[in-house]
């Protein structure tokens, strides 16, 4: 069952428009410590970057030379200015943004700088969640590659019906349907939620990512090889082309069908480096393995480049900034022994 021809449909068409992926759910401010191994009673400053699940792949995305968007609110104060600001000087279209007024406040997280950090994050009147179905713009959505959607985003009302909205539209256009499960408790008000949602989500998705944690949340265990198994079939039975099942310093999985319907399966390695953090890791991974596949490189070379960007962001400060540029990415690639299939 191990791949080398997995099948994948629809990365070729709709090249001729204007934007590459647009990611949408939330973006907000990180606050990320400037002492290596420091906890917080002994740290004593901060860096300012932008953060989010969404907007990190989309800053991802557009460092690696990508033409991505975005669909979001944000709030109308010094956090949310920065935000937009901070996205727009990144290249990133925000024509999908939306500012709330009000008591609605875009997402703050604080994080310690160390292999193992405690973050800490204030969603009250979480300005992401307030998207609204009356928000989604078809034109818009069918200006684009592919959608990229996270699952916190399904988390409550109205944004879990405007994101379902958003994948049904995407799907109607011929834009491509990518669903990361990242599951935060916290965003739930019911244990029993998560996997209806993520369940009717993935029903709309071509591709799926997730830990194997979140797939265990979605109701489908994951404690050994069998069920990786169980779980790759259940989700490819039901129109997903492409299932990605991270493992952390394991790596991942990913599997897909071939031509004839066949179950089959690439396994990818981390890259060895010495992290300083691990946020930020499985978003620079989805931002380059989406760039990969719009890019026509293999389905081998694009896993490496994920698992090359996740290594390289565990090595910097923050998540945004720490995104990989398509020639560093290479040649961090090159100078780990990795030889591409191609070169698109």
């Amino acid at each position: 069952m191990t791949d080398t021809q997995i099948h994948l449909s629809g990365w070729e068409k709709n090249i001729e428009r204007p934007l590459d992926v647009i990611c949408l759910g939330r973006a907000g401010v990180d606050f990320y410590g400037n002492t290596d191994g420091a906890d917080f009673t002994t740290e004593t400053s901060f860096k300012k970057c932008v953060g989010g699940s969404p907007a990190n792949v989309a800053i991802g995305l557009a460092t690696l030379g990508a033409k991505s968007g975005f669909i979001g609110c944000l709030s109308n104060d010094a956090q949310g200015q920065y935000v937009r600001h901070y996205m727009h000087e990144k290249g990133i279209d925000l024509a999908g943004v939306k500012t709330l007024f009000g008591e609605y406040r875009t997402s703050l997280a604080v994080a310690e700088l160390r292999p193992e950090p405690e973050v800490v994050i204030y969603r009250n009147n979480a300005a992401d969640l307030a998207l609204m179905t009356t928000d989604i713009d078809a034109e818009y959505l069918a200006s684009a590659h592919c959608l990229f959607v996270s699952g916190t985003a399904l988390s409550t009302s109205p944004s879990r019906e405007a994101t379902l909205s958003a994948m049904q539209t995407a799907q109607l256009s011929g834009t491509l349907v990518v669903l990361d499960l990242d599951y935060r408790p916290y965003s739930w008000a019911s244990a029993a939620d998560p996997a209806h949602y993520y369940r009717l989500a993935a029903s709309l998705s071509d591709v799926v990512i997730g830990n194997r944690e979140e797939y265990e949340v979605m109701g489908i265990p994951h404690d050994n090889e069998e069920s990786h198994i169980n779980a790759a079939s259940e989700l490819l039975s039901g129109g997903t082309e492409l299932v990605v099942i991270k493992a952390g310093s394991e790596g991942c999985d990913l599997f897909g069908l071939d031509g004839n319907g066949n179950l089959l399966k690439r396994s990818q390695p981390i890259f060895k480096v010495e992290a300083r953090k691990p946020y930020g890791a499985g978003d620079a991974f989805a931002a380059a393995l989406l760039f990969a596949l719009l890019n026509h490189y293999t389905l081998r070379d694009a896993a490496a480049m994920g698992a090359a960007n996740a290594a390289i962001n565990v090595t910097g400060d923050t998540c945004g900034d720490a995104m990989s540029t398509l020639p560093a990415l290479k040649d961090f690639m090159e100078s780990h022994g990795y030889q591409f299939s191609t070169q698109p």
